[in-house]
């Protein structure tokens, strides 16, 4: 009763009469009765909605989208017999410690192209951990800690365009070695932001040519060195908002290409006479967009002066003024202790008589027993005196 109650609203609610479908010229009639669709409907709905058979039990897999995720899951290793045609795979919020060919067996996996690893305190990447992935694109290793990135870890070449790494590493020479080592020549996407870099070494990225964004947000630089950005032509923007550079020298500039849009957003500048080659060039490049926002933070006198307003004339050599103190530590150390001195010595006067006492006693025990050492040589010396010797002993 309900499929066929179903089969009639369907079918129109204005009139309940059946209208009769006659078949055209040379076909057959074809009649359908109304239960064998509602079976049909069933049979569909129920292989539509059957699991997929391969999808790993921790995991949730969906072949209309190529994608699996095991999100949160408290994983140790990638899960194996992933389904092959998965292109997204999502393995975050886990803890698998170390990446290697056992931990994360995804040779299989011919059309991954993007992998998500992030959240897995991930410490240690070993040799061709990532290697043998003709497809990979975008690899995002975010919010982990790793110490230790081998340069073997994408094999020779690796076609991946797109890196994440934010959060995820506290030292930048856990990454000289990768990022030189010539395997990752097609990346063009290079996050680095949050990882509390201090200082970057020149050539850092020399094998990245075809680098198009990096981004250094977020970390503790004081300073570039020159030649840091020499080979990035293709480079089209750069992310070094809130850092702690103080100022950026010709070096540096330099190598910035024409096209690049730099924002160089919450950042400490001191506005002393070292600045003026920035200053200049600040004010004369398209390069920083929003560039009157940015600010002097010291000395006090320039503090929230932007620096496009800024006039070369006004800016003074604090090292004068750091130059002066100094002289005047210098003077106020000598007088310290030269009143040390001065006190010593009048301790000494003071107390003459008894160190000169004190001086004699030591001068006279040392010579008995220097006295009672050359008696007692004598006396072995002399092959007649042996007993005396040995009644002494006694």
């Amino acid at each position: 009763m309900f499929g066929l109650d179903l089969l009639t609203r369907l079918g129109g609610r204005k009139s309940r009469r059946r209208v009769p479908v006659w078949p055209r010229h040379g076909e057959r009639a074809v009649v359908m009765k109304p239960v064998s669709v509602l079976v049909l409907v069933q049979v569909l709905g129920s292989v539509s909605s059957q699991p997929d058979q391969n999808c790993p039990p921790p995991c949730e897999c969906s072949e209309s989208d190529k994608t699996v995720k095991c999100v949160n899951r408290s994983l140790t290793e990638v899960p194996r017999d992933l389904p092959a045609y998965v292109r997204t795979l999502l393995v975050t919020g886990n803890s698998i410690h170390r990446l290697s060919r056992e931990t994360a067996p995804l040779a299989a996996l011919t059309d991954l192209a993007t992998l998500d690893l992030s959240g897995n305190r991930l410490q240690d990447v070993e040799p061709r951990a990532l290697a043998d992935l003709p497809s990979l694109r975008r690899l995002d290793l975010s919010d982990n800690q790793i110490s230790r990135f081998s340069n073997l870890s994408f094999g020779a070449r690796s076609p991946l365009a797109a890196l994440e790494l934010n959060r995820a590493v506290y030292n930048e020479s856990v990454l000289t070695s990768v990022l030189r080592s010539g395997a990752l020549s097609a990346l063009s996407t290079l996050d680095l932001a949050g990882n509390r870099f201090l200082y970057l070494p020149r050539g850092l990225f020399a094998a990245l040519p075809n680098l198009v964004h990096l981004s250094l947000r977020d970390n503790y630089l004081v300073g570039l060195p020159a030649g840091l950005f020499a080979n990035l032509t293709q480079l089209r923007t750069l992310d070094l908002s809130n850092n702690s550079l103080r100022r950026l020298r010709n070096g540096t500039l330099g190598d910035f290409p024409r096209e690049l849009k730099l924002n160089l957003a919450s950042n400490a500048w001191r506005c002393d006479c070292e600045l003026e080659e920035f200053v200049s060039w600040l004010k004369e490049t398209s390069m920083v967009p929003g560039k009157e926002q940015l600010l002097c933070t010291d000395p006090q006198d320039m503090s929230n002066v932007s620096l496009v307003s800024i006039k070369i004339s006004d800016l003074k050599c604090s090292y004068h003024d750091d130059l002066s103190s100094l002289q005047t530590s210098y003077v106020f150390l000598g007088i310290v202790l030269a009143l040390i001195g001065l006190i010593f010595l009048l301790v000494l006067y003071l107390n003459r008589k008894g160190i000169k006492k004190w001086i004699y006693n030591i001068r006279d025990a040392c010579r008995d027993h220097m006295e009672g050492y050359h008696y007692r040589y004598e006396i072995n010396a002399d092959p007649r005196l042996t007993h005396l010797s040995s009644s002494l002993d006694v």
